[in-house]
């Protein structure tokens, strides 16, 4: 199979689909890579690094797109990209099609085969690639909420840790999972008094034995969830339901209840954002002001730190990538029903219930579509 790797081209997207290690893996396989000209620099990758592993180099995304039988990227395919791809084509990338009609009516539109990292699933019920970046971004979100609250950015002026003397600052996380763990432990690292909100109570109870003391864990009823945010300094979303649209959890009416220049962090943002006011922005311009609270609602967070997510998205997605060229995705679905999870788009056909609901659109199940194939 001929795999491709197009340069990302979504605003400070660093970020590359493939590793050297990667296509070093695939070229030993037996399959053919092609990268484009400059694909793994931000993440700090030559094309030198490419050419030693056995790949091509080639100078246009249109070359890659019209002769490679897999792209496999990280970000959604822009605009630009979506016109490229043509029917009986694999796409291996994150999608979140639940809150982009766009971008959903225009893969349909293509005929190509797609496949979402954020829906593929493990026998634990997790999320496998999506986990590394959710990783990532947990870890990111107090970092760039401290950055937030700091006077000169608009916010309230409140150090995280506080000093002696002086109270630290207020975190509430809502959800527990990957990103809200992962989120929690960096607040509460860096000094601030850090609560988790989420509705499952054996998660709470989990978060409690391994973290107890760390941070304070809560029910997240709607009364707790606001009574929270008017205390809190930071409000971090870390809300997921796989494939679908983030719930919408404090409403603009709430923000005038919160204190003035408090940040919200918004890590669902992909998927719509779990607050009413969310809107994406980018690592050039994070950060807009609604009603006195600021908001960061940057869509690839992990962009800012390329190479660590690079790498990391790399481990996790490269024994899919190389399961679905070994085998091509029909067998590749048939043999792995969690590969299967990941398949949204085939020749026309939506094929993910929950983006169905979301966009409302008819949906073919991923099991008629391996058995009409």
């Amino acid at each position: 199979m001929k795999i491709g790797c197009p340069t990302e081209i979504k605003p400070q997207e660093f970020r590359v689909g493939l590793t050297p290690n990667a296509a070093r893996e695939a070229v030993s396989h037996g399959h053919e890579v092609i990268v484009q000209a400059g694909a793994g620099r931000g993440a700090g990758f030559e094309d030198a690094d490419y050419v030693e592993a056995g790949a091509a180099i080639i100078d246009t995304a249109e070359e890659i797109f019209a002769t490679a039988d897999m792209i496999v990227k990280v970000k959604e395919p822009q605009a630009v990209e979506r016109k490229m791809l043509r029917e009986g084509q694999l796409l291996f990338t994150y999608l979140h099609l639940a809150p982009d009609p766009d971008q959903t009516r225009d893969l349909l539109a293509s005929g190509c085969t797609a496949i979402a990292y954020e829906t593929v699933t493990d026998p634990r019920g997790g999320l496998p690639l999506l986990a590394p970046m959710s990783e990532v971004a947990g870890r990111l979100a107090p970092q760039v909420g401290a950055w937030t609250l700091q006077k000169a950015n608009g916010g309230r002026g409140v150090l995280m840790g506080g000093v002696p003397g002086v109270a630290p600052a207020r975190v509430m996380v809502i959800g527990g999972g990957v990103v809200g763990t992962h989120a929690a432990r960096i607040a509460a690292g860096m000094g601030a008094d850090v609560t988790v909100l989420d509705r499952s109570l054996p998660r709470l109870r989990y978060l409690d034995d391994v973290f107890g003391g760390t941070f304070k864990t809560m029910y997240a009823s709607a009364g707790n969830t606001i009574e929270l945010a008017r205390q809190a300094d930071m409000v971090i979303g870390a809300v997921l339901i796989p494939g679908a649209a983030a719930p919408k959890l404090i409403s603009r009416a709430q923000l005038s209840e919160m204190k003035p220049g408090a940040a919200l962090v918004d890590v669902a943002i992909d998927q719509g954002g779990c607050f009413e006011t969310s809107k994406a922005t980018t690592h050039q311009d994070p950060v807009y002001e609604v009603d006195g609270i600021m908001h960061y609602c940057v869509a690839n967070m992990p962009g800012a730190v390329a190479r660590t997510s690079t790498i990391a998205l790399g481990n996790a997605t490269m024994p899919f990538m190389l399961d679905l060229a070994d085998k091509g995705w029909k067998q590749a679905c048939q043999d792995d029903p969690h590969l299967l999870d990941g398949l949204n788009v085939h020749a026309g056909k939506l094929t993910y219930f929950a983006v169905g609901k979301a966009l409302g659109i008819d949906v073919t199940s991923p099991q008629v579509i391996l058995r009409e194939s």
